[in-house]
């Protein structure tokens, strides 16, 4: 594999999660546009193309009209949860075949208060769906949790643990939303949403941007002292007999998660197995799904997440750091934003300037993990 058909991440950018007002999400995107830009030290007009992607707040190409008339191809990317992923991923790809040396990836949302909820029409469901209370998702999300507790020893202090860190996090990390720690107790005496889930244990819609700057392995080396390499990304969809969200129905065992097929397709296409991840981010919408997320992605095994968790291997110091910037138990899940800010999150960390809680001992392999409706998930690789 030569540099040309290598792609590094150059740059990146963030506008601070939580509430803005006053604030559009088309004001967030330009905000982190130009910090990756100034982060790369390159100008919107080095820019040979853009990938954005929003699931409320406007169409991410009308950026141009904010960051320069340059004429360059802006591709928009609308893919749920995972759309921070797909837009990666499509920038990537047209750098590998040739199309661009230089790439912007932005994502942005800004999202009412609330609970996520959709009409059940738009995912092929009837209205009985939605009448059930099953398009509010946290009541997927507890069934899931509850499930899997049964079936793999799972406390309920352990879904504290990853609310606890998360929160730990989150008061180090100057762009998240939720930074007042809580100790287990109070996580578990939260009022209760949906069985076993509290209030404190679920992140909620919010508010933020992201943007990354990509280069070809050839360029690379002359903007950014320390690139990160993109060694893949990978997207999936559910496959038969998955339990997943806006999906209702459940075959016999086995079932298989499309995280397990994004996961695994991202470590074999980087050549690196879970075993050599230093630093990592999974989805945690709410406490049970990063347990759930760690084990489908093959950073530890099924039930061995309540050992780890006690014994501290997730914190940042820890054998298996994870969601060292809160998570999005911590930053809420601006959609268009979400899976982007992980990957700004594992880049800061492999350069060794981490924003909030750092990961010692230089860290050289990261992995991110998004998931979603309506049942589908994407997952990168990055190196130094």
């Amino acid at each position: 594999m030569t540099d040309r058909d290598t792609v590094h991440i150059v740059g990146v950018g963030i506008h601070p999660f939580g509430r803005h007002e006053g604030v559009t999400g088309m004001d967030m995107a330009e905000h982190a546009a130009r910090a990756a830009l100034a982060d790369a030290g390159l100008t919107w007009g080095d820019v040979d193309l853009a990938v954005g992607g929003s699931n409320v707040s406007g169409k991410p190409d009308t950026l141009v009209s904010r960051l320069g008339l340059t004429g360059l191809p802006f591709v928009t990317v609308r893919n749920g949860c995972a759309t921070g992923g797909v837009a990666l991923a499509t920038a990537a790809n047209a750098l590998r075949a040739g199309e661009a040396a230089v790439a912007a990836v932005i994502g942005f949302d800004k999202h009412p208060r609330g609970a996520f909820s959709s009409d059940p029409a738009s995912y092929g469901l009837g209205d009985w769906y939605g009448r059930t209370g099953l398009m509010v998702t946290t009541q997927y999300f507890a069934m899931k949790t509850r499930r899997y507790q049964h079936e793999h020893a799972i406390s309920d202090r352990s879904l504290a643990r990853v609310a606890t860190r998360a929160l730990r996090n989150g008061e180090a990390s100057p762009t998240a939303w939720r930074r007042t720690p809580l100790t287990e107790d109070e996580v578990l005496a939260a009022p209760v949403v949906n069985a076993p889930l509290t209030r404190s244990m679920f992140c909620s819609p919010s508010e933020g941007a992201v943007a990354l700057i990509l280069a070809r392995g050839d360029r690379a080396a002359d903007l950014c002292e320390r690139p990160v390499r993109l060694a893949s990304v990978a997207m999936r969809t559910r496959r038969f007999g998955s339990f997943e969200v806006f999906s209702p129905w459940l075959a016999p065992e086995p079932y298989h998660s499309p995280s397990v097929d994004a996961a695994t397709a991202a470590f074999t296409a980087a050549g690196v197995t879970p075993s050599e991840v230093a630093v990592a981010q999974v989805q945690d919408t709410d406490s049970g799904s990063e347990i759930i997320h760690l084990a489908e992605t093959g950073l530890c095994g099924h039930g061995e997440q309540e050992k780890l968790l006690a014994a501290g291997a997730t914190e940042p110091h820890g054998s298996l750091p994870v969601n060292t910037d809160g998570g999005c138990i911590a930053n809420g899940e601006p959609i268009g934003a979400s899976g982007l800010r992980q990957v700004h999150e594992v880049v800061r960390q492999l350069q060794g300037r981490a924003l909030g809680r750092a990961v010692p001992g230089a860290p050289r392999v990261g992995f991110t993990h998004v998931y979603g409706a309506p049942g589908l998930s994407a997952c990168a690789v990055l190196t130094v």
